[in-house]
């Protein structure tokens, strides 16, 4: 039928027809907004950025709602122009309302689109208007050449936004991977990385709970989990003695039974290291993929941190062997003479005590009780070097003077120093000291007796006291045989030993540690008059600097 011969049907004012499109617009905003949400986290998602079904459904109805409101709006911009515009120009606005369906929805969506634009194309803008009677032949042209193009157009708009949403979510794949590889690179002990691993993977992929099983003796443990744990009888199913077939791939079902827990399995070269139990939904194809990768970067690092912790183990008990034998060869080294001394003198007053005079039992005597003395001295510094250990070691400083400090030291050692003399020079403005009086009182019985062993019987031995620079230092001079420059430190390390004899020894070791216990130092010196001189430092009471 031509134009002439149809009666016009009519017509709603534009006015009308405008508002009814606002109406239907806005009760559509608050749904769209929420389309396009649907639409970002799904295009982050893997696999072309599809995500469930229920989203993509989500995602055709926004695009097709789109599509069906933007043609119905741009319609009523265009319908007061009417006159002034083509077929053709028409048409061409009507591809707005298609890209955007395309865009938004998806293929469907634009394909509602051009539904759409062709129902408004027809009704509105090719006459006879107000019906979709068409009319012409050249009309039926013009609405076949729309469909198609509208299509073709709807085609190219859908595989492009597919393209770009597959690559998105492969950024976001990667980007996964890369954040979760990062924290497997960090030297971790193993049960931090075991931590790291299940609370990466369930803030990751937004599972309700992960759980890690360790393959210990043939028997999986839980080792770690984040979120829901499993319960006894998950655990039950996923143990390899139940008989329940478990699937070990990121997509399978892992516990029989209808379980929503999934399983993953971590191996390295074929050996099985442990297995991920994942709770939730399943997974996209794309996460799958990444999961998958990821469990065997964290099988590797697994193993790795379990190697590195071996590794740590066995030096650890190396080196616990190796002090154990220093221990034994300076204990040894320290015990041979007082041992030896006491065997002897007692073995002579038990063979030979009808032919002993006063003078030589009381001098074997003597003898017994100067030994057994600095036997008592040498477990007493074991005892300390057992504190200082075990890291018990505590001071309790009090106002002392240092002449009582030296006066005691001399008095403990007793006949230990019978066979020498001991000159006292102190300052007699010293103030008191800050000090732990027991601590350095033993400092000083370390150093005498370090100095009486290695002099002549008759040597002087200096104990002298002065300030320095705000401090009161202490020093024990001695006119034996000095120290050579290179074993100056080396005599304070409880493991020295020279072939020669020499002074090292625990003595040495514990009265640094106990002066370096106030916060001060004590180091070796050359005597001005030959021999050695032992100085450590004390801290003034405050207020008698």
């Amino acid at each position: 039928m031509t134009p002439s011969m149809t009666a016009p049907k009519a017509a709603m004012p534009s006015s009308e027809y405008t508002s009814a499109i606002s109406r239907v617009w806005r009760a559509s905003s608050e749904q769209s907004l929420n389309s396009h949400a649907i639409l970002f986290k799904s295009s982050s998602r893997a696999e072309g950025g599809r995500g469930s079904y229920d989203e993509v459904v989500d995602r055709r109805w926004a695009g097709s709602l789109w599509s069906v409101v933007s043609t119905l709006a741009l319609g009523a911009v265009m319908l007061p122009l009417r006159s002034h515009l083509s077929v053709s120009t028409t048409a061409l606005v009507l591809v707005i309302p298609v890209v955007i369906g395309a865009v938004v929805g998806g293929f469907r969506a634009g394909v509602v689109g051009v539904v759409a634009g062709f129902v408004v194309y027809d009704y509105e803008f090719i006459p006879p208007y107000r019906t979709l009677n068409v009319g012409s032949a050249q009309n039926w042209v013009a609405l076949g050449v729309y469909v198609v193009v509208m299509l073709l157009v709807t085609r190219v708009v859908a595989s492009l936004d597919a393209a770009r949403a597959e690559a998105q979510g492969n950024a976001a794949v990667t980007r996964r991977l890369f954040e979760l590889s990062e924290l497997l690179v960090g030297d971790q002990p193993v049960e931090a990385l075991l931590a790291t691993v299940v609370r990466a993977v369930q803030s990751v992929f937004a599972l309700p709970g992960v759980t890690l099983l360790i393959l210990d003796d043939g028997q999986l443990s839980v080792a770690a989990h984040a979120g829901e744990p499993l319960d006894d009888e998950e655990l039950r199913r996923l143990d390899p003695r139940s008989g329940q077939p478990v699937g070990l791939s990121a997509g399978s079902r892992g516990v029989a039974g209808g379980s929503g827990v999934r399983t993953v399995a971590l191996s390295t070269a074929g050996r099985a290291v442990g297995m991920l139990a994942l709770r939730g939904e399943p997974l996209a194809v794309g996460e799958r993929h990444a999961l998958s990768v990821f469990a065997n970067d964290a099988a590797l690092a697994i193993e790795r941190a379990q190697l590195r912790d071996q590794a740590r183990r066995t030096a650890l008990l190396e080196e616990v062997d190796h002090l154990r034998r220093n221990l034994i060869g300076a204990v040894s080294h320290d015990l041979q003479t007082p041992l030896a001394t006491i065997k002897v003198a007692s073995s002579t007053f038990v063979e030979r005590a009808a032919t002993l005079s006063i003078e030589d039992a009381r001098e074997l005597h003597d003898l017994i009780g100067l030994e057994t003395d600095r036997l008592s001295r040498l477990v007493s510094n074991l005892l300390d070097m057992t504190r200082i250990e075990a890291g018990v070691m505590t001071t309790r400083t009090s106002p002392t003077s240092v002449d009582h400090l030296v006066r005691s030291a001399i008095d403990a050692l007793g006949t230990a120093l019978a066979e020498h003399r001991v000159v006292v020079h102190l300052d007699p403005t010293l103030p008191l000291v800050d000090v732990d009086p027991v601590l350095i009182e033993q400092v000083l019985v370390n150093l005498l007796d370090n100095a009486v062993r290695h002099v002549p019987a008759g040597s002087v031995l200096d104990v002298a006291a002065e300030r320095r620079e705000g401090e009161v230092a202490v020093m024990v001079s001695d006119q034996g045989p000095g120290i050579a420059p290179a074993d100056r430190e080396r005599i304070f390390d409880r493991f020295t030993q020279f072939d020669t004899g020499g002074r090292a020894g625990l003595g040495l070791t514990i009265a640094r540690t106990f002066v370096e216990a106030h916060g001060q130092r004590l180091w070796y010196e050359d005597a001005p008059a030959g021999g050695a001189r032992f100085v450590f430092t004390l801290t003034p009471v405050p207020g008698e600097e």
